[in-house]
């Protein structure tokens, strides 16, 4: 399946320079079309707005974790399916679990390159197709 480059992608993080950063990423692999949330409940208002093709979320943040916000769109009806990528600097076997259990599309343990999210967004795309 060929990754819709168009599509929109939903940024989270509480570090406004992992966002420069992914989006710098996403830009070099093609995506222009990029939106960011600072949080957790940010996000979750703009998808409640928006349709996005991808979530690309941090774990850690204030008020409401990425943990959090990835059971707020998998409970969602609109967005249950949305393909979610967890980013972390916690490679912990147990968030690993949990996330998978909680219907994480993907994972990617920071610091990291466009090759590598790269590699992540055509992994979730090809199982969503294969679905």
């Amino acid at each position: 399946m060929t990754v819709d480059i168009n599509m929109p992608i939903l940024v989270v993080d509480d570090y406004q320079t992992m966002v420069r950063i992914m989006r710098g990423l996403l830009k070099q692999i093609g995506f222009e079309n990029v939106d960011d949330a600072a949080n957790g409940q940010a996000a979750l208002e703009k998808i409640q707005q928006k349709q996005y093709g991808l979530i690309i979320s941090d774990w850690n943040m204030e008020p409401m974790t990425g943990f959090q916000l990835l059971e707020k769109v998998r409970a969602g009806a609109a967005s249950a399916n949305v393909p979610f990528i967890m980013v972390t600097a916690e490679s912990k076997a147990d968030n690993i679990v949990a996330a998978r259990q909680a219907g994480v599309s993907h994972y990617i343990v920071k610091p990291f390159n466009a090759a590598t999210l790269k590699s992540k967004i055509d992994a979730v795309f090809s199982v969503v197709e294969a679905a």
